[in-house]
């Protein structure tokens, strides 16, 4: 089996370990109320634009090989590289669901009784769930030794982000007041003391 392959299917599993985090998180939030949404067209284009990076065009790329020409040979060291990082996005992704609970959602919503939470990954950052989808990215770029589709799961990130994150925090100011303008005093966006 080459280094390329074994880079594929470690993006496999992590994009089935992704399914399995999410799925009870998605069925549980339909029993509780939204009390605001914020869905927009800007939302849609990111959601859309993340599923298609990090989803949809690697895995089209696994399974047919296509975009051929723009391979490039396979290393362990990036593999492992790319296998270290995406086990550390799914435990991030895996904790940021776990501390939500029922206040979580997949687009912007206010969910009866919404609480602000500021422990485990909310401790270090506002929106670890970017953080997990970044470090995704990340490690798809150096377990996918393919130019196009291994960047794609970061340009897929980055428009959800930046079509979404200022969105977001404008509804949360506007739920939660000074205790998140407090909150955000203290925690970075993505990044821990960073950014």
């Amino acid at each position: 089996m080459s280094i390329a392959s074994i880079g594929q299917i470690i993006w496999v599993l992590g994009i089935v370990a992704w399914y399995f985090i999410r799925r009870p998180y998605e069925r549980r939030a339909k029993r509780v109320e939204v009390v605001s949404n914020r869905r927009s067209g800007s939302e849609t284009i990111g959601l859309s634009a993340a599923l298609l990076g990090l989803g949809i065009l690697p895995g089209f790329y696994v399974v047919t090989g296509i975009p051929e020409a723009a391979d490039y040979p396979a290393s362990a060291w990036a593999v492992a590289v790319g296998a270290a990082v995406f086990t550390l996005a799914m435990w991030v992704f895996r904790r940021t669901h776990k501390e939500l609970g029922r206040n979580w959602s997949i687009t912007l919503e206010i969910r009866d009784r919404h609480e602000l939470i500021s422990r485990g990954p909310y401790a270090l950052v506002r929106h670890p769930m970017y953080t997990s989808f970044m470090l995704m990215g990340v490690g798809q770029a150096f377990l996918l030794a393919n130019w196009l589709m291994g960047l794609a799961g970061l340009v897929g990130f980055a428009i959800l982000f930046f079509l979404r994150v200022d969105e977001e925090e404008r509804m949360m100011l506007e739920t939660f007041g000074p205790q998140y303008r407090a909150y955000m005093e203290k925690t970075k966006r993505i990044i821990p003391y960073l950014y």
